[in-house]
C-alpha cells in the first residue's frame, strides 16, 4: 500500500496538484483544533466547519485528549499560540470514539500477541510508565472534552487570553455539539 501511495505522491508532484494548496504557516483563522485521530474525521470534520487547507492548526490524536501536562498536545498550542498568532482553541471529539472505554490491559495484551515481551513491559513500569493511564481512553466523551479544556485553559504556560471551547462532532452527521 505504501508504495502505491508513493507512486501516487510522484504523479501529484509532477502534474503540480500541490498548487490549490500553498499557503503559509500561519493559520488564516488564528485557531487551533485538537481533535481525534479517527479516519472518518479527515475528510468530514474540515468540510463541516467550513475550513480549508490553511485556516487552522489541525493536532490529532488518540481521543483528541491531553494525556500530559507536558506533552506533545500543549507543545504543539504552545508552538501554535506564541509561534504562529492561534488566539483561540477548539477541542472537538466525535460520537463513537474508539478511545471510548479503551482499556490498558486490552492494549497490553494485544502488545503481547504482537510479540512485545513481559520482561519489556515491566521495565518500562519500573521506569516510571503508568500504562494504565496513558493507555486508558475515557468512559465519558463529555467529560473527556471538559477535562481536556479545563487542562488547556489552566495550564501554566498557556496565556489567560486564549479562548478555549469544547465540541462534539457527530462522526456521521458532521453536526456540532456544544459542550459547557
Amino acid at each position: 500500500m505504501i508504495d502505491e501511495i508513493l507512486k501516487y505522491n510522484k504523479q501529484f508532484v509532477a502534474e503540480k496538484g500541490y498548487e490549490r494548496f500553498i499557503t503559509t504557516k500561519y493559520p488564516d483563522k488564528k485557531i487551533a483544533i485538537l481533535s481525534c485521530m479517527d479516519t472518518r474525521l479527515t475528510e468530514l470534520l474540515p468540510a463541516a466547519l467550513g475550513i480549508k487547507n490553511g485556516d487552522v492548526k489541525m493536532i490529532k490524536n488518540a481521543g483528541g485528549i491531553i494525556s500530559h501536562p507536558f506533552g506533545s498536545v500543549i507543545r504543539s498550542l504552545l508552538v501554535a499560540i506564541y509561534e504562529l498568532g492561534v488566539t483561540e482553541v477548539m477541542v472537538i471529539a466525535h460520537s463513537d470514539c474508539g478511545a471510548c472505554h479503551m482499556s490498558s490491559e486490552q492494549m497490553i495484551a494485544h502488545m503481547k500477541a504482537r510479540g512485545i515481551k513481559q520482561e519489556t513491559i515491566d521495565m518500562m513500569r519500573f521506569c516510571g510508565v503508568d500504562f494504565e493511564s496513558w493507555l486508558y481512553g475515557f468512559g465519558d466523551t463529555e467529560k473527556s472534552v471538559r477535562q481536556t479544556v479545563d487542562a488547556i485553559l489552566n495550564h501554566p504556560l498557556i496565556p489567560h487570553d486564549i479562548r478555549v471551547s469544547g465540541y462534539i462532532i457527530d462522526s456521521v452527521t458532521g453536526e456540532l455539539t456544544p459542550v459547557e
